[in-house]
């Protein structure tokens, strides 16, 4: 099976990777990346990093380092075709083959631009709910009456639906478009009949948009009391309510900045919570809160707070909710329940009360572990067995739904407390097949040095807590002023020694006849200026010039390209091969497609002439360390003024030469200094 490599780019462009490598590893969030215990080697502290930027994953320790594909293929034992496929679909595109049938390869690229067609056509009408909003007395007093100012609606891209059953004939050129009914703007009545009319009509407009800013439904309003209250968009092609959040392309970076993501009921509720300063509020779009909509947010954050109404309602989705969250409670995120009084949702809690109050409110939402236990509780008289064993049953599906950890380990603790059993009893009734939570470990009386289990991969390394056995003699090296004794109670006095890599002078050795190496020999002290053996030299590492460290800089950020001067292009697409033919290939991709992670270059670089250089700057952990985008925009700056600044003497070179000749020459050379002095402060100011 051949699969061009323009789709393997359109796939990685769609992909996530730290959605799928989550899906293996424990990933928390540090800094700019993703970071967590490496999956293709064993080690104890954290050291493989997974950038969303530039949508590769990459290991300190052991190097691995690729793209999605590459992590299945490396992690998940999928072989290349089956790693696309798994991918593909995830992301809802069909895999195209050489090999399959033309019909079939038009079939699939239809549905492609099918998808992007429908977009095109949301987008339009999306346009045109906004003028009407302009012209509509009635919406624009609705929006006023609920405190939402000219500026939040048009950051949420806000819009009326006018009265009428087909006002979206006069922004459509053919009201008949199949599109029209496909986007789910139109509805066609009953096979027979001819009659068509718009979905959405006098109703307030609130656009649901993509995490890439997309529209792909609608969601609608009405002025009145007339029912539905709120209508939604029906499921299409590029529109699953069951996968998409109000609000999330723009609370991304309220979100980050915020710490936590604020989840609530209705579009109103994320509207009027934006108008006073909760930017980070999104709501679901008329269904429960799914598991796919916690993965798709923790995406973005660790810290959920999910906010409900004080009704019936508002209890039923609370407890929907937490069946959603519980698959992805690991114990490094931190996911709440606020249900606020029986009779306000967000938006009346703060008019009647304040912001001040309702961030009081947030603050102490309860954790997901009482929120667990409370629901299971309720109804339960736990005074009772029967109330207890109640309680229990209730709480086992909730329990076994969490992924193993601390949290869920605590958890058994404390129901089995409330049902009046001990954690050992209640994890034999909750698992029948024979496996147990394990036992709590007893106080540690007196340090003891255990030895690892045979089967642990740390087998052959020493115990923690004591000092490794008697390995031929050879012990951790101590310093010469501890021998015999002399540095703390019962001495230090050493039965070997390792050897370190500084300092040009060999470890102790002991004393033994003919210079061996005897288990039971002295450290001798005499012997410490001896020279060490000779050394194998170690292969020096290619020292990265300017135009390396702008070349990372624009594979991992391409975005920063749009923020380059006429100068800044000229000097870097100037430079000698082959950095010159980079930028200038680079500049064209930006030109071509936008911004690109560098995954998708990858694929667009193979067998490129520009291939091998881009490959060598974007390896090691020199080019896996990220900041913030301030701090790498200016290191993309003062490296862009140092380039210029060298082309402005070379220049100056040359004019030097022709202003014996020439007179004006020396007016360009005036010019160019001045350029070079502007560009001198900039530098230090920089620094």
């Amino acid at each position: 099976m051949s699969i061009p490599q323009s789709f393997i780019q359109e796939l990685l462009a769609r992909t996530d990777v730290v959605e799928i490598v989550g899906r293996y590893v424990q990933l928390k969030k540090g800094g700019a990346n993703f970071m967590g215990l490496c999956p293709f080697h064993g080690e104890k502290s954290p050291s493989f990093s997974v950038s969303p930027s530039k949508q590769f994953y990459h290991c300190f320790g052991c190097g691995k380092n690729g793209n999605a594909i590459g992590f299945l293929m490396d992690h998940a034992g999928m072989g290349f075709v089956e790693a696309v496929q798994d991918l593909a679909q995830q992301v809802g595109l069909q895999v195209p083959d050489d090999d399959i049938s033309p019909q079939e390869k038009e079939r699939a690229a239809a549905a492609r631009q099918k998808q992007a067609t429908l977009t095109d056509v949301l987008e339009k009408a999306g346009d045109a709910y906004r003028r009407q909003l302009r012209e509509s007395q009635r919406a624009i007093a609705y929006f006023k009456g609920r405190g939402v100012s000219g500026a939040v609606a048009k950051r949420y891209g806000l819009g009326y639906a006018p009265e009428g059953w087909r006002s979206l004939a006069s922004v459509f050129p053919r009201y008949d478009d199949p599109l029209l009914e496909e986007s789910g703007l139109v509805i066609v009545g009953e096979e027979g009949q001819d009659k068509r009319y718009d979905r959405f009509r006098d109703r307030v407009m609130f656009p649901i948009r993509n995490v890439k800013g997309e529209c792909i439904g609608f969601g609608g309003r009405v002025l009145g009391d007339d029912k539905p209250k709120y209508l939604n968009s029906p499921e299409t092609p590029v529109f699953h309510k069951g996968r998409e959040l109000y609000g999330l392309f723009e609370a991304r970076t309220p979100i980050r900045e915020h710490g936590y993501a604020l989840v609530t009921e209705g579009y109103m509720d994320v509207v009027a919570l934006a108008q006073l300063g909760f930017h980070n509020a999104l709501a679901t779009l008329g269904t429960s809160c799914t598991p796919e909509h916690v993965q798709k947010l923790l995406r973005f954050t660790e810290s959920v707070v999910f906010s409900f109404d004080g009704d019936s309602a508002g209890r039923r989705a609370a407890r929907k909710a937490l069946d959603g969250a519980l698959p992805h409670a690991t114990d490094p995120r931190s996911i709440k329940v606020l249900v606020l009084p029986a009779e306000h949702d967000p938006d009346s809690f703060i008019r009647a009360h304040g912001t001040d109050a309702f961030a009081k409110q947030v603050s102490e939402a309860v954790p997901l572990s009482r929120f667990l236990v409370e629901s299971a509780s309720e109804g339960c008289d736990l005074t009772t067995a029967e109330g207890r064993a109640h309680m229990a049953s209730n709480a086992r599906p909730l329990w076994t739904a969490l992924p193993d950890g601390v949290l869920k380990r605590q958890l058994l603790g404390e129901l089995a407390e409330l049902t009046q059993l001990n954690a050992r009893d209640l994890s034999e009734l909750w698992n029948p097949d024979g496996t147990r939570a394990p036992a709590p470990a007893p106080a540690p009386q007196q340090r003891q040095v255990r030895a690892p289990d045979a089967s642990s991969p740390y087998a052959d390394e020493p115990p923690w807590g004591g000092p490794p056995p008697d390995l031929d003699g050879w012990q951790p090296h101590h310093e010469p002023e501890y021998v015999g004794g002399g540095g703390s109670p019962g001495g230090y006095e050493d039965q070997g020694g390792g050897h370190g890599g500084g300092g040009g002078k060999p470890p102790f050795r002991k004393n033994g006849s003919g210079g061996d190496w005897k288990s039971g020999g002295k450290w001798k002290k005499k012997d410490k200026d001896a020279p060490w053996p000779p050394q194998p030299r170690l292969p020096r590492t290619p020292a990265m010039g300017r135009a390396d460290h702008a070349a990372r800089l624009l594979l991992s950020h391409m975005g920063f390209l749009e923020e380059l001067t006429h100068d800044d292009h000229s000097a870097l697409c100037a430079q000698p091969a082959p950095h010159g033919p980079l930028f200038t290939w680079l500049e064209a991709q930006f030109h071509e497609h936008g911004p690109l992670a560098w995954a998708v270059l990858r694929e667009s670089l193979r067998e490129h002439e520009c291939e091998e250089l881009a490959v060598k700057v974007m390896t090691g952990a020199h080019a896996q360390t990220e900041g913030e985008l301030a701090e790498l925009r200016l290191e993309l700056r003062d490296l862009l003024n140092r380039m210029l600044i060298e082309d402005i003497k070379e220049q100056q070179k040359v004019l030097v030469l022709q202003a014996a000749k020439d007179p004006s020459a020396l007016e360009r050379y005036r010019a160019l200094e001045q350029k070079r002095v502007v560009l001198l402060g900039v530098n230090t100011k920089a620094a």
